[in-house]
């Protein structure tokens, strides 16, 4: 019997909690059918959960169907608690989100949406309420389509009809359903398992509509995972019971037993939980949700094994300071508010030594008044919370590099990064493109670590900085005195440095706005809108009006209440987080905020020198006087001593174009300068560039360069280390795609073999197969998104890419490329490593004779 994790989502009030009461009652784990107006549902247990009417807690029951036990994961559908839902997100094999059908997707429907696809889980879809809604099924699929994705199918459909919906997911499918009229289960399986298609189901889970069928569906289509031999699980939930701590995982590995040792830690007890109650059990195995008693380290979004954390992507927006009864000790407190963290380290607790104030991070009120009562009924504390405060972030308009040194006596480090701006959304992104020639690998590691031990802080209100990506450029150590605190201190002074030679821009959070509200509250509505800095687009309902859109937290915090009075309880707003986009209000914000980034002693902006046997500092705006290296990113810096023998290869392309017209006919492909060339028709288009992918043969340019010719001849592994260890420095500045094909076709048994050194792929063809092969099959493969240039001097192989739709570039050309990159862009590096920057410029010369 096969075994699936399922977890049930959806926006408040779509009907989730009924939905796990109806297919507990149809599969016979529960006798009685509890309701959430009746106060006894099977899942929500907790008092505060059924006095409010919604999903606080995540939780889990067992039920059987047919041939599948199933795992039932309940998560909690309020905004406010959306991090806990995403702890759970992360154990499920599939998802179930419920729509409401009387409203369609909602705001915080399509933030699970979102998170379902981050998370990479395959999903079924159930919509709701259909025996309540006005809605035909197909308004309601069309929907989910605009909103979700074009492969929601609907299937409750008869099988011939849905075999020909599912025939447009690919070419496979489609295939398969010509020459046979219908698709193999397998395939169907598949294609859910790999986010390609989305079943529909539509029912009433209040009135029992539909919840057979959709149970048969999940038992037909869903496919157990795989899981490897060794010990591992994903912790998602800490609770604590009558004084015990719960480490709640999936094991996703092996066998666990009690008494089994996870570091240091022993497992005292193995408990499966269904709803409140718990079975003890003696072990568990892959795909099994268990809570284990005896761990104490371990905190939600931990692997089991490496201890690795997963940083969430729902995070509070809002912070708050915790104010304490006079009787209350504020040290105690604060540790039992640690150990709520535990529990939900979004909580973030946090003390500020200089007022003695605890603060905590939150999503919104409702989970404010739950925090009061699990203090109050946990801890026999009252405690309340100020208006709180918005947490702001920052990121930066374009891309700077910084530069960090730290140099006092008997110490010695310098870094140089790039920091570059993301898309909305896309967090921290760590790189480095630092040959190891000039500075070591394991100095490259600690780097990047140091990019992400901490929150680096920005220079415009002390925020934290995001949607941001830091790239190792280049770095300096010293034999004898570099250690391994001196590349921190260089590489916080270097992000540091580039926020404040780079233009810094104010992020505040954004709500995603529903409302509807009558036609005679529409004027008053909207001029609230504008004044609050919020866009929002309209529809007419049955005498009502929806309105759609975002705006700052900032101006919004408040309105749902002005809602509710405005419209004398007849309109309603609903929130979710949108993310983070520039500040309507950024200068007023800067000057509220007070923050001097030249005295914060945590976060220095400058750089620590050495002179005269003393260390002395040096601020942020005159480090490139006495910086070491060089700045090493100009954007605006283009190459101009190309040489003119490089033109020549132009002409020789254009000959060979017209050759093969005249012999196949006209060839129907775009090359590299048609992206550059002016559309006439759509001057305001802006093209994008396909990316450059540059395919080296190997053994062709080794025996073109006489220098690499004559290391050959004596051996032909010492060449070919050298040839890559040029052109690795080479991919550093041209940033592209690069792979070097080496031929190893006469080795017998040879299965071919494929590894990465300095950002370069290396690639030694398989037993038959040479390197004009694979180069050409790689071409075509890549023409459709790169920009592909072959560098050889096979004038059969130039021929044959030209027709693939490649660039060509001969073995003397690239001589020519790389000589240019090495005068303009390495004179540090000539300065370091002169006989190898001679022997590349010395192979050049000799072209040139």
């Amino acid at each position: 019997m096969k075994k699936i994790v399922i977890g049930i989502l959806a926006h408040v009030d779509a009907g989730k909690t009924t939905l796990c009461e109806s297919i507990l009652y149809h599969s016979g784990q529960i006798r009685q059918f509890g309701r959430v107006d009746h106060q006894d549902t099977f899942l929500d247990y907790d008092r505060q959960e059924r006095s409010r009417g919604i999903t606080i807690f995540s939780k889990q029951a067992y039920f059987q169907w047919k041939n599948t036990q199933f795992i039932l994961m309940d998560t909690p559908g309020h905004a406010d608690f959306s991090a806990e839902m995403e702890r759970t997100l992360q154990v499920l094999d599939y998802a179930i989100i419920v729509i409401n059908g009387m409203d369609g997707v909602q705001a915080h429907s399509e933030t699970i949406w979102h998170l379902l696809g981050h998370y990479h889980i395959p999903t079924f879809i159930f919509v709701n309420k259909m025996d309540q809604t006005t809605y035909h099924q197909d308004e309601l699929l069309f929907n989910l389509t605009q909103k979700y994705n074009d492969h929601c199918f609907d299937f409750t459909l008869p099988i011939s009809q849905l075999y020909e919906n599912l025939a447009l997911v690919d070419d496979a499918l489609l295939e398969e359903y010509m020459e046979t009229q219908k698709i193999s289960l397998e395939h169907i399986q598949i294609a859910i398992q790999q986010r390609q298609l989305f079943p529909v189901f539509f029912g009433s889970a209040l009135k029992n509509q539909g919840i057979e069928t959709f149970l048969d569906t999940l038992d037909t289509y869903t496919i157990e995972s795989t899981y490897p031999q060794d010990l591992d699980g994903f912790v998602f939930k800490v609770t604590h019971e009558q004084g015990s701590r719960l480490t709640h995982v999936k094991l996703t590995g092996g066998a666990l037993h009690v008494k089994d040792m996870i570091g240091d830690e022993k497992v005292d007890q193995i408990r499966f939980y269904n709803g409140l109650k718990y079975t003890l059990v003696s072990s568990a195995k892959a795909g099994d949700v268990v809570a284990l008693k005896g761990l104490k380290n371990f905190l939600p979004g931990m692997s089991l094994m490496n201890q690795t954390s997963i940083k969430p992507v729902m995070i509070p927006y809002m912070n708050y300071r915790i104010v304490l009864s006079p009787q209350c000790d504020q040290h105690q407190m604060l540790k039992k508010l640690q150990m709520l963290a535990q529990e939900d380290p979004t909580l973030q607790i946090s003390y500020m030594p200089e007022t003695q104030d605890i603060y905590v991070q939150l999503m919104g009120e409702i989970q404010i008044e739950i925090l009061q009562n699990i203090i109050r009924e946990r801890f026999q504390e009252e405690v309340h919370f100020d208006h709180g405060e918005i947490l702001y972030k920052e990121t930066l308009a374009k891309p700077v590099e910084g530069v960090g040194h730290f140099e006092p006596l008997r110490h010695y480090a310098e870094v140089h990064v790039l920091l570059e701006p993301l898309e909305s959304g896309s967090g921290l992104v760590y790189e480095s493109q630092c040959s190891t020639d000039i500075l070591p690998l394991n100095y490259q590691r600690l780097i990047v670590t140091h990019f992400q031990e901490i929150e680096h802080r920005g220079v415009l209100t002390g925020a934290p900085i995001t949607d941001m990506k830091i790239t190792l450029l280049t770095g300096k150590a010293h034999q004898k005195h570099t250690e391994g605190g001196d590349f921190r201190e260089a590489t916080y002074r270097a992000i540091r440095h580039g926020l404040k030679r780079g233009e810094s821009i104010l992020l505040e959070p954004y709500y995603d706005i529903q409302m509807r509200i009558p036609q005679e509250s529409l004027s008053r509505v909207l001029y609230d809108m504008e004044k609050r800095h919020t866009k929002v687009t309209m529809e007419d309902k049955q005498g009502m009006v929806n309105l759609y859109g975002e705006g700052p937290v900032s101006c919004l915090q408040d309105y749902q209440q002005e809602i509710i009075a405005l419209t004398k309880g007849k309109g309603y707003m609903s929130c979710s987080l949108k993310g983070y986009f520039p500040c309507h209000n950024q200068e007023e914000v800067i000057l509220q905020k007070h923050y001097d980034s030249e005295v914060d002693q945590e976060y220095p902006t400058g750089s620590v020198f050495c002179q005269h046997g003393a260390g002395f500092y040096v601020k942020w705006q005159d480090v490139e006087k006495y910086m070491h290296i060089p700045y090493q990113y100009n954007k605006h810096k283009k190459r101009e001593n190309i040489s003119q023998e490089m033109k020549s290869y132009q002409n020789e392309d254009e000959e060979l174009d017209a050759i093969f017209q005249r012999t196949y006919g006209l060839v129907k492909r775009r090359l590299a300068d048609d992206y550059y060339r002016p559309q006439p028709k759509q001057e305001s288009m802006q093209v994008q560039v396909k990316p450059e992918c540059l395919l080296i043969d190997g053994y062709n340019v080794i025996h073109s360069w006489s220098t690499l010719k004559e290391i050959a001849h004596e051996n032909l592994a010492v060449a070919r280390d050298r040839l890559i260890d040029i052109l690795g420095n080479y991919q550093g500045y041209k940033q592209c795609l690069m792979i070097i094909v080496f031929d190893a076709y006469k080795v017998k048994q040879n299965p071919g073999h494929q590894e990465r050194l300095h950002n370069v792929y290396v690639v030694y063809t398989k037993e038959a197969q040479t390197a004009d092969m694979y180069i050409e099959r790689v071409t075509h493969q890549l023409a459709s998104e790169y920009r592909v240039v072959v560098a050889t001097s096979d004038a059969l192989e130039q021929s044959i890419v030209i027709g693939r739709g490649a660039r060509r570039m001969s073995s003397r050309e690239l001589a020519l490329e790389v000589e240019a990159v090495s005068r303009e862009h390495f004179q540090e590096f000539q300065r370091k490593q002169p006989k190898h920057h001679e022997f590349l410029l010395e192979d050049v010369k000799n072209y040139k004779k």
